[in-house]
């Protein structure tokens, strides 16, 4: 069998319907659009939610309550397994994660979190360390330095 043989199996390629090619084709006339309007025109798109003007619903109803999600504390994760890339005895902080592209994104600091397994000696500073990280580094005559977050230092 060659690469200019292969073909897919019987059944699992459909024909394209056709629209538009007369009434008998059970796709004529107005192609599967309904009648006329804003939705019947090519290139029409109307947003979710969108009521015709009329007051959406989700303006509607009543606002109630507080969502804490705002105000939650995000920390970017990084596994133990990944810190065996850095050299024996090396001090490792949030600007090194980054440079290394362990760590990216916004964030309020950094987790260590422990899956896997660290074959290294080394400092770390971050924001937060999961019981199992802190065991294993410290295991390993490592040192955990825990760091401010962001958010606290930039309310100090």
């Amino acid at each position: 069998m060659r690469l200019h043989d292969l073909k897919p199996r019987p059944g699992a390629k459909h024909r394209r319907k056709r629209l538009g090619q007369g009434e008998s084709s059970g796709r004529g006339k107005t192609s599967g659009r309904g009648g006329k309007g804003q939705t019947a025109r090519s290139g029409s798109s109307i947003r979710i939610g969108f009521e015709g003007g009329q007051m959406p619903l989700i303006r509607r109803i009543p606002k109630r309550g507080f969502n804490n999600a705002r105000f939650a504390t995000v920390y970017l994760p990084v596994n133990i397994e990944s810190l065996n890339s850095f050299d024996d005895g090396a001090r490792v902080d949030e600007s090194v994660l980054r440079a290394a592209g362990l760590a990216s994104g916004k964030s309020d600091g950094i987790k260590i979190l422990g899956d896997g397994e660290l074959s290294k000696r080394l400092t770390v500073c971050a924001s937060a360390f999961s019981a199992s990280a802190r065991a294993k580094i410290e295991a390993k005559g490592g040192k955990c330095e825990v760091v401010a977050k962001k958010a606290e230092t930039a309310k100090a």
